[in-house]
């Protein structure tokens, strides 16, 4: 760590459920890490129902609390008035209204870290204000975009973010590596249903499993709609807990990366599920979108499809020591450059330049004698 330290407070969707999202995962290794770096959380979290009977995770990194509703969280304004940073991420419950009291009692840094920015822009084209409104981004002193390129220049000059910063979703390289285990899928996907990932699940997973009844599929997540057929060679596994990724990563010859509709449009939108698969050293299939080929090397350190039988001659090559060292390569580049050290330490730089930048803004008054 350079510098002081800082104390932070956190208002996001989930950290002490993975069960339905991916911000639980993000949440853990990136503060675990900051934390690591010496610095102070709180994190405060809307108590539902949902989330409380799927708890998997009491954290050691960071003071988590929880809050029923707007009038609870109040009870918090001291922790809000006193941290150097307040965070507001995407998709908390009443995000506008959280944002708006937020930004009346920090008196540091205010920031809106988006784990969903494509899903975010999409919303606010057309006026949806389910968690942050057009007109209040320019009321957060830092926007933390899980997508980067020319969706940062969007925030600024359309939406009036005064800095609109990457940061990338990472892994715990320490949690997630790769694994000894036989075979038991030759494809497997993990990730809750999503109505427009699934004709792209379709496309590359299910109609390969249709054409080879002699291979091996599996899906894991929740939420995926009872009439689906699914073909009999097919596993379906409802939820994977954080703490098992790394052994169906190992169970996987390859897995399946699937990106939503709004984050192929927006481009340069890594899924956390991919740099997990990664540290795993797990071969990965994914779709193509704008900015991955900058994240990993094409058939080098990743392999990019569009059609069914791409995915069929694939898994049928049988190259078992290039497939081994496609993953290995794979790995190698998340620990140069996406691990949950690195986000921590972009995190970290960004606050501190926002605490600077506001000084300068915000000058310190004189009492006059």
């Amino acid at each position: 760590m350079t510098g002081a330290r800082l104390s932070i407070v956190v208002i996001g969707l989930s950290l002490s459920s993975s069960w339905g999202n991916g911000h639980a995962t993000t949440y853990r290794s990136l503060l675990s890490a900051f934390a690591r770096r010496g610095h102070e959380i709180l994190f405060l979290e809307r108590d539902v129902p949902w989330y409380a009977a799927h708890r998997d995770l009491e954290p050691d990194f960071c003071r988590l609390e929880f809050y029923s509703d707007l009038a609870d969280l109040a009870g918090w304004r001291n922790e809000v008035a006193s941290a150097d940073a307040v965070i507001v991420g995407s998709y908390v419950p009443d995000g506008v209204a959280v944002g708006h009291w937020a930004r009346h009692e920090a008196t540091g840094v205010l920031a809106f870290y988006d784990i969903d920015t494509p899903v975010t822009l999409g919303r606010l084209a057309t006026g949806d204000a389910e968690y942050i409104a057009a007109d209040q981004v320019r009321d957060y002193d830092l926007y933390l975009s899980f997508s980067g390129g020319h969706t940062l220049t969007l925030l600024e000059d359309r939406y009036g973010s005064p800095a609109a910063r990457p940061l990338f979703c990472s892994v715990d390289s320490r949690r997630y590596v790769p694994r000894e285990a036989p075979a038991r899928w030759d494809l497997s996907y993990l990730g809750t249903y999503s109505a427009d990932r699934q004709p792209t699940l379709e496309r590359l997973l299910l109609e390969p499993a249709r054409r080879s009844p002699d291979l091996t599929f599996c899906v894991a997540g929740p939420q995926y709609p009872d009439d689906i057929a699914w073909p009999g060679n097919v596993e379906r596994i409802d939820h994977v807990a954080p703490p098992d990724h790394p052994a169906f990563y190992a169970a996987s010859r390859f897995t399946l990366n699937i990106t939503r509709r709004d984050m192929i449009a927006a481009g340069h939108s890594p899924s956390v599920r991919l740099f997990e698969a990664a540290a795993c050293a797990t071969p990965i299939i994914s779709d193509i979108w704008e900015g991955l080929d900058e994240l990993f090397q094409p058939n080098r350190e990743i392999l990019l499809t569009e059609t069914a039988d791409d995915v069929v001659g694939i898994l049928r090559a049988g190259d078992d020591t290039g497939r081994r060292a496609l993953g290995a390569a794979c790995r190698d580049r998340i620990l140069a450059a996406h691990t949950a050290d690195h986000r921590a330490a972009e995190l970290e730089a960004h606050l501190r330049d926002a605490i600077a930048r506001l000084a300068t803004e915000r000058p310190v008054l004189t009492p006059t004698p």
